[in-house]
């Protein structure tokens, strides 16, 4: 079996590199690492793409540029890969909003070109897109939420659409919402992604990925949370906390359980389908108490600033209620919890520093 990885050299597509590799299929990887172009030097991840080709012993790279349509369309009939794994994008609220035209060329653009090269030659190929929970908007800030000592939550008893007592679902519109830049490039893809499997035919399947995060992100101030924070914190250098107080509250999931929610799909693909991807109420922590997690075990705090102006369509709180992933595909296992997350992550930060 072939696989071909978008983004290869980022946080999920070397994951998905490693995974495949290790179960003795050939990987295919596409990354030129536009990351450095977008965010700088820190941005940079050459160091991944380096580590892949020297682990991996069935993987190959291509420096290619994903909004290219005839480069993917002349690659993907060459490879003729039997899943694909589209990672690559452009991932940052800000930079979408300084840059409008690369943000769409890469994120709606070069889904379409992928997509299109796919229907071309190997129409029968899996095809897995990762999406994002701000294709939603702001929405979910319109949902009940409370305050608490250091973090917002859903209000237990709310009986709204789109929310659960395990968090957001599918069900949540995204209409009528303040979506960023961003998030309307994604909106684009996401959708295409659902109307190639609806419409072609295609064994297309949307992930709607919250903060997937893992020891191999490369973890800027504009995109990578929990990455950045235990970069700063092990550094104890500054950070600052944009908007809410730090009470804002994500779920985490490691980028590994990601990869095997993907192969789970892959060996009984619902065409067009659309799932929510995250770490769940369980591995949902805020801002402030992510940085108290971190010191626990390393001991090291960043230099803690605030910003009191949000930025613009920034969720207040998101949790994912996983509840369709899992009826659909009853044998996929979360393997990783918040604590172990953290874990792995400093004990990455700190070896890098070291």
């Amino acid at each position: 079996m072939r696989v071909l990885v978008t983004g290869s050299a980022g946080l999920i597509g070397s994951e998905a590199v490693e995974y495949f590799d290790e179960i003795g299929m050939e990987v295919v990887g596409v990354d030129n690492n536009m990351r450095a172009d977008f965010f700088g030097p820190r941005g940079d991840t050459t160091w991944n793409r380096d580590r892949l080709l020297a682990r991996c012993e069935r993987y190959s790279h291509h420096d290619l540029d994903i909004r290219d349509r005839a480069a993917v369309d002349q690659l993907v009939a060459h490879v003729r890969p039997d899943l694909v794994v589209h990672a690559a994008a452009q991932p940052s609220h800000d930079l979408a909003a300084s840059r409008p035209f690369d943000d769409f060329d890469v994120n709606a653009g070069g889904t379409l070109a992928l997509l299109e090269a796919c229907r071309q030659h190997v129409p029968d190929a899996v095809f897995v897109f990762v999406s994002t929970n701000k294709v939603y908007g702001d929405n979910p800030n319109r949902l009940p939420i409370v305050e608490l000592d250091t973090r917002y939550d859903f209000a237990p008893d709310a009986d709204v659409a789109g929310l659960t007592s395990e968090g957001i679902t599918e069900e949540l519109s995204m209409d009528g919402a303040t979506h960023s830049v961003f998030g309307a490039s994604k909106v684009a893809a996401d959708v295409m992604v659902q109307e190639y499997g609806k419409y072609f035919g295609l064994r297309t399947g949307v992930f709607r990925g919250g903060c997937l995060t893992g020891p191999h992100h490369s973890g800027v101030e504009l995109h990578g949370f929990l990455s950045y924070l235990v970069a700063q914190a092990v550094d104890e250098g500054p950070y600052t906390m944009i908007g809410y107080k730090g009470k804002q509250v994500r779920d985490q999931i490691h980028s590994r359980d990601v990869i095997s929610a993907f192969w789970a799909f892959a060996q009984d693909p619902r065409p067009g389908e659309a799932y929510n991807l995250g770490g769940g109420r369980a591995n949902a922590a805020s801002n402030l108490e992510c940085v108290e997690m971190i010191a626990e075990r390393c001991g090291r705090r960043p230099q803690l600033s605030f910003d009191d102006t949000p930025r613009v369509g920034d969720h207040i709180c998101y949790y994912t209620d996983m509840s369709k992933f899992r009826a659909d595909y009853p044998g996929w296992v979360q393997e990783h919890d918040l604590g172990r997350i953290v874990d792995e992550m400093v004990d990455a930060a700190l070896a890098r520093r070291a």
